[in-house]
Parts: C-alpha cells; structure tokens; sequence
C-alpha cells in the first residue's frame, strides 16, 4: 500500500538547503519503497490570530487537509538564530489548534501523526532546533520517530555557490533515518 508523506520545509527560501536535502530524501525514499511525496506549501499561512480563528482562512484550511491526509510528516528545517524558524513555528501552531476552534475535544490535524525531521545548517548542524523541534512536536503529541532526528552541516562552499553536497557518512545517515521511518509507517 502506497504510503503519503508530506514534506515541510522550514524555510520558504527557493533555494534551501533544507529544499535541497528533500530532495536529496525524495530520492532515497522512492527507492525504498512504496511512496507518494508532496512537499507543503505553505507561504500564504497568515499569522497566527486567535481573532481570526473562527472564520479560518483558505490557506490554513488548505494546509490541515493536505496535513490531514497524509499518512505522515517529514519536516527539514534549518536553524534561525539557534530556534525554530518563525515560518515553521507559525505553520505548526495553527496546526496545532482544534479543528472546530474552541472545541478541544474535535482533535488537531496533527496529534497522532506520525512525523520525523532532520535539518541542515551550518557548523551547529541544527542541534538545537532539532532539540526545540522535538520538545514541541511531542507537546502537541505527535507521533515522532527517530528521535531527534539528524544535522548536517553544509560547507563554506555550499554557502557560496547554494549547493548542498552531502558527504557518502551523510548519504548514509540521511538513507538510515529514511529506512526507520519507512518502517514506521
């Protein structure tokens, strides 16, 4: 049975390393097995705004039911500032909220989702907001396999020309986490 997995990227830059490394993951998980990716786009998300929660906009009615109809969540994230990215943050609070606003009973589009993440940034190698990522993704009790996930650092050369090049270690790890989280599913 073909397995969705819905890629999110924590950076909204067209060029991300994080981008690159789905990519890099998308191959990897074809390979693998049986699977149909789909990357989020998320970029019209407005903030989130308890104010306009009951008459909740298109863009995040978009995102919960493309959320909500994958079989689980593969985020790349980079590291701003040592913390999660804004854009991601946002994203996953408003997916975090109830689905009938208000009614906490009705569930969120996420709580019980099964999800993993890595990261690629720079000597840091996303340690701490894959450490912040994990906190937040198991307080809004999905499901996170792999632990925290894995970092790579791009060179001094990727942030020259916007080209991430994994080394074969990386490759490996990158492959390894796929595989696990296959197996999960």
């Amino acid at each position: 049975m073909t397995k969705k997995i819905l890629f999110i990227i924590g950076s909204l830059r067209k060029k991300s390393f994080n981008r690159q490394l789905a990519a890099k993951c998308a191959e990897m998980l074809a390979e693998t097995g049986d699977v149909e990716i789909k990357t989020l786009d998320y970029s019209d998300v407005p903030f989130m705004n308890q104010d306009v929660e009951a008459a909740l906009p298109a863009a995040v009615s978009r995102v919960r039911a493309e959320v909500q109809a994958a079989d689980a969540l593969w985020i790349f994230t980079p590291e701003y500032n040592f913390a999660i990215p804004g854009v991601l943050k946002n994203l996953l609070d408003w997916l975090s909220r109830p689905l009938v606003p208000g009614d906490f009973s009705s569930g969120t589009a996420v709580a019980g989702k099964k999800v993993t993440f890595c990261g690629v940034g720079g000597k840091n190698a996303t340690k701490n907001v894959r450490a912040d990522l994990k906190k937040l993704l198991d307080f809004i009790r999905m499901e996170v396999v792999c632990g925290e996930g894995n970092g790579f650092s791009a060179d001094a050369a990727a942030f020259q020309s916007d080209v991430l090049t994994l080394s074969d270690a990386d490759n490996e790890i990158l492959r390894k986490q796929a595989e696990e989280f296959l197996k999960a599913l």
